[in-house]
């Protein structure tokens, strides 16, 4: 498959590395190892899918000439709209133009969170109670500099929109809405720091901020046979999985961990899964509309309350 990146920032340094001789062209406004500064300058009959590492406002004009003309693509999270209708017209073009529209969400690919997601869908801790996740990188500083990051509302969809895609992704669509617990902006003009949940039958706490200077995750999961835990990521190693299952009436759980130090993997298998993806023309935008909502709904309430 031959593909172009559009846009080479960090993140398309990162996807030009991954597919590798895949690449035929790139395309950046200003960077001078481009070798288009708009895709629409790029013959179509080059490439037949598109990696998109663009800005948030970039990505619908781009999405729409791709799409118009049948090719895949792989877009950098979050995609997200002011108006809904603009994401189901995406969908809508994608299907009838036959191109995959992928949102990436690298953490599916963790080996840990394999191992949660096929831990609750095989039943083995039961009925779940609550997950609660953590996700911290030291970025504040970074973000403030950024010429057109530190804006609406920061943190919340950059890292929320990961954390709303693994909850799809372990326990599938929450019923119950969601609801701000704080925001806080302590060092940028955006939030540096958020906390949201659900009180839903399972109860979900997700936390996110910008000032945790040893970048780090968490997750906790627990349930009627016990609980599961990841403690970091690949990219930050070592990262542990802990599956502990309940003694009854009480006592210390028989306990079973396993701990990675490798290279993040997730990069390389998203990207074999999205190729996959392009031979059969599935989407996932239907996920992103349900995480779009989420965060505009996050969003009004936080800058309503907090700011």
């Amino acid at each position: 498959m031959k593909v172009i990146v559009v846009g080479l920032g960090v993140q398309g340094h990162k996807r030009r590395a991954v597919a590798g001789k895949d690449v035929v062209a790139v395309i950046d406004p200003f960077h001078p190892e481009a070798d288009f500064k708009s895709v629409m300058d790029v013959p179509l009959s080059s490439y037949d899918a598109a990696l998109v590492c663009t800005p948030d406002e970039a990505k619908g004009d781009v999405l729409g000439c791709l799409l118009g003309n049948g090719k895949h693509v792989l877009v950098e999270k979050p995609l997200l709209n002011d108006e809904t209708a603009s994401l189901h017209a995406l969908s809508k073009l994608a299907a009838e133009n036959k191109a995959t529209c992928y949102t990436a969400y690298n953490h599916r690919f963790e080996p840990h969170f394999v191992r949660m997601k096929d831990a609750i869908a095989k039943g083995k801790l039961g009925k779940i109670y609550s997950l609660r996740m953590f996700y911290g990188n030291g970025t504040a500083r970074l973000v403030r500099e950024s010429a057109w990051r530190d804006q609406g509302a920061g943190v919340l969809p950059d890292l929320g929109s990961h954390l709303l895609d693994t909850v799809l992704f372990w326990l599938g669509r929450p019923e119950a809405p969601f609801e701000v617990i704080s925001a806080n902006r302590f060092e940028n003009q955006a939030f540096d720091h958020f906390c949201f949940g659900s009180a839903g039958d399972i109860r979900i706490e997700l936390e996110m901020t910008l000032l945790s200077w040893r970048n780090h995750f968490t997750a906790d999961v627990f349930a009627e046979k016990g609980s599961a835990h990841i403690e970091s990521l690949c990219k930050w190693g070592p990262s542990t999985f802990t599956l502990r299952d309940r003694k009854l009436p009480s006592g210390r759980p028989d306990e079973d961990s396993s701990t990675l130090v490798q290279p993040d993997p997730t990069w390389q298998l998203e990207y074999e899964y999205f190729k996959n993806l392009c031979r059969s023309g599935e989407s996932n935008i239907e996920n992103d509309i349900w995480v779009d909502n989420v965060l505009q709904a996050m969003t009004a309430q936080s800058l309503k309350e907090f700011m």
